[in-house]
């Protein structure tokens, strides 16, 4: 079982979209996919659950409210005198072999909380068991579906939950999209990830938290790529416009990120890059915009590359439009998500 972060700071770079894309193919493919909302916004919830409005979430957090990732946390967290289990998942059925563990929005909540624990201070002992929590919930609940792969879905921004899910993960893919905004994320990036990785390190470390009731995790982590989304395609490639930006994101990886990931030990080894043909920028795939075919994805709660044509709900040359480009991103998730398979495949070799 490998947990995978999709992670970045920057937001509007289609996190949410990529971890359901991704969970839907891999299950396609025959794996058991845990997806993990841990956004408090509970954009991936929603997603997977097809609700149209707010009073069909408040309807299910009514009914299964004690079936979310911070319910799951609160032994640790409020001290009850219960253990973590794993929780109840949301079962897709409309895809077999893939589940979702529900967000929270109260998840922000512990935000504080964790970070006091994670600053290592001498009064850790009362927080002890709080950042290895998160690992503890993931693996019981991933083991309770016998899942193969779980993929977090993370907020934007650089706080103690997000820091805590990245240090636990095995791997992390990085969305971006083409823009200045996303190199200036690749820029930061280069800073955090390896400062994030030495708090790993010494936490995993420290007494109080190997002989916590929820150890922390020795970190394992390594960065499998990018993943660049949201372009215009032109003649069959980026427009010229997003194609720049594109460039400039394989640049900054290749020059800034990749260096300073390396001094860490965050990066597969260069032949196992190699031999899946992925490029000095470390991108695992090019994605455009999904356009139009994204309300019709919202609306019926499916990727866009499984979407029937009745779904589409066009005809004539709208429909074989609609059709083609359905087609393309199956192609385009179907090599992604064999491509992560094969990278971690041959990373353990």
């Amino acid at each position: 079982m490998q947990k995978i972060a999709l992670f970045n700071h920057k937001g509007g770079v289609s996190k949410t979209t990529t971890v359901f894309n991704l969970g839907w193919m891999l299950a396609e493919q025959g794996k058991k996919v845990l997806m993990v909302d841990s956004d408090p916004q509970c954009n991936l919830t929603g997603m997977v659950l097809g609700f149209q409005g707010a009073d069909e979430l408040e309807n299910f957090y009514e009914t299964q409210g004690r079936n979310t990732l911070r319910s799951g946390l609160l032994p640790a967290f409020e001290a009850q005198p219960r253990s973590i289990e794993a929780v109840e998942t949301v079962t897709v059925e409309a895809r077999p072999g893939l589940h979702l563990l529900a967000g929270d929005l109260r998840l922000a909540e512990l935000e504080v909380t964790l970070g006091i624990a994670q600053e290592l201070s001498a009064a850790i002992q009362a927080l002890q068991n709080l950042p290895g929590s998160f690992d503890f919930l993931l693996e019981a609940t991933g083991k309770s579906i016998q899942a193969d792969y779980i993929l977090i879905d993370m907020s934007p921004g650089l706080g103690a939950i997000n820091q805590n899910l990245v240090s636990i993960s095995d791997y992390m893919i990085l969305p971006t999209s083409p823009d200045i905004f996303s190199v200036m994320a690749i820029d930061s990036l280069a800073r955090i990830l390896p400062r994030w990785k030495v708090w790993a390190d010494q936490a995993s470390r420290l007494p109080v938290l190997k002989d916590a009731a929820y150890p922390f995790p020795e970190p394992k982590l390594k960065i499998l790529g990018t993943v660049i989304q949201k372009y215009r395609p032109r003649k069959g490639r980026a427009a010229s416009a997003f194609q720049r930006w594109i460039d400039q994101i394989d640049i900054a990886v290749e020059t800034r990120l990749r260096p300073a990931l390396e001094v860490e030990d965050l990066l597969l080894p260069n032949r196992v890059y190699e031999e899946n043909g992925i490029n000095a920028g470390l991108n695992l795939a090019l994605i455009a915009d999904f356009n139009s075919l994204i309300s019709r994805s919202q609306e019926h709660a499916t990727p866009v590359f499984s979407l029937t044509e009745e779904q589409l709900s066009a005809a004539g040359d709208v429909l074989d439009n609609f059709v083609a480009s359905r087609d393309s991103f199956h192609y385009d998730f179907s090599t992604l998500a064999s491509r992560v398979e094969s990278l971690i495949e041959d990373a353990k070799r």
